[in-house]
């Protein structure tokens, strides 16, 4: 049976995972506290606790690769007419950005993914509590499980 306290704790879990815009890392190390301290109370909250950081080391892996992915493509870019070999100061250094290249809208495409996975990350967690705050499970999408 849950009750109240259960529901709460879970929905902590979740809204724990905001704690990273004020702590580094709060993202992990707030649900991860919440949860070790509590799963054992009810099978409810453990699962809403693997849930919560599955999700969240799932998207790290994503925004890794999304960051392994673009950033060479404005390295290419910006570095394209520079000999480095021939290199010898900061005297004849002109970065020249006036015509983009399809490399740089590959990149740029990859950062407004990234953008909005952001925001569908956000919306998610916050549909990851209301679940929790109402006694149903959430399974979120696109993850991974680490935990199981």
């Amino acid at each position: 049976m849950l009750d109240n306290h259960h529901k709460n704790l879970a929905t902590f879990i979740h809204l724990s995972t905001f704690s990273r815009f004020i702590i580094p890392f709060g993202n992990f190390i707030g649900p991860i506290i919440l949860w070790a301290a509590n799963k054992d109370k009810s099978d409810f909250i453990d699962q809403h606790g693997k849930q919560a950081i599955n999700f969240q080391i799932s998207v790290l892996l994503y925004a890794i690769i999304i960051g392994t992915l673009s950033v060479p493509f404005f390295i290419f870019k910006v570095f394209r007419n520079m000999s480095f070999i021939d290199f010898n100061g900061f005297n004849n250094f002109h970065i020249n950005i006036d015509h983009p290249s399809p490399l740089l809208y590959i990149g740029g495409s990859l950062g407004a993914i990234a953008v909005l996975a952001f925001i569908i990350e956000l919306a998610l967690i916050v549909k990851a509590s209301l679940s929790a705050r109402d006694g149903e499970n959430y399974k979120y999408p696109f993850t991974i499980n680490f935990l199981k």
